[in-house]
């Protein structure tokens, strides 16, 4: 009986050390855990006008706060929006925009807006869901304005609602969220 116990604890510890790491189709594990130092949200208007909003916070959560830098957009204009994000905690930093794209069905940036911008998906993932590495930023009148740019692991695509961006009920984790002040003129 004690080797039969001795025998069952050890199935379900190497059970447990499985089911903790996940394998992709290469057979390389993967780490749900995405280290974001900085993010930029690059918005570019036709006439060639470019706006990069950046979040920098090089030393991760606690210590020096991040430094946030917001932008000035023309009014009644519409922007390409494009994101970069980083881990410069590593030498060269790596592109951690590249792992979203890879898993773009796995994550999905979700828009918060105050004043008179607007922002729509303008890509999608490989089920048709909107991811938001792309955008179209359009602003209206003067004023001030937020954009709150939040991206999440594994949410719920599914959803009704979700898919048009409602971070409601869109479950998943939090990877990175960011305020960055507006300014229209």
């Amino acid at each position: 009986m004690r080797t039969t116990s001795k025998f069952l604890t050890s199935i379900a510890a190497i059970a447990l050390i499985f089911s903790s790491c996940e394998k992709d189709h290469s057979g390389h594990v993967h780490n749900d855990e995405e280290v974001m130092t900085t993010l930029t949200y690059t918005l570019t208007a036709e006439n060639a006008d470019t706006v990069a909003l950046k979040f920098l916070d090089l030393d991760g959560e606690g210590g020096t706060e991040p430094t946030i830098t917001g932008g000035t957009l023309q009014a009644n204009t519409t922007y390409a929006g494009s994101f970069e994000i980083l881990n410069e905690t590593e030498t060269p930093a790596e592109d951690v925009t590249l792992e979203v794209k890879a898993e773009e069905d796995e994550h999905q940036f979700f828009f918060e807006n105050t004043g008179n911008v607007a922002v729509a998906y303008a890509d999608t993932d490989s089920n048709g869901k909107p991811v938001g590495l792309k955008t179209t930023v359009t602003t209206g009148d003067a004023g001030s304005a937020t954009i709150t740019v939040t991206l999440r692991h594994e949410p719920n695509k599914l959803a009704d609602g979700v898919s048009d961006g409602d971070i409601t009920n869109a479950g998943g984790a939090t990877d990175i969220s960011v305020t960055f002040p507006i300014t229209v003129e």
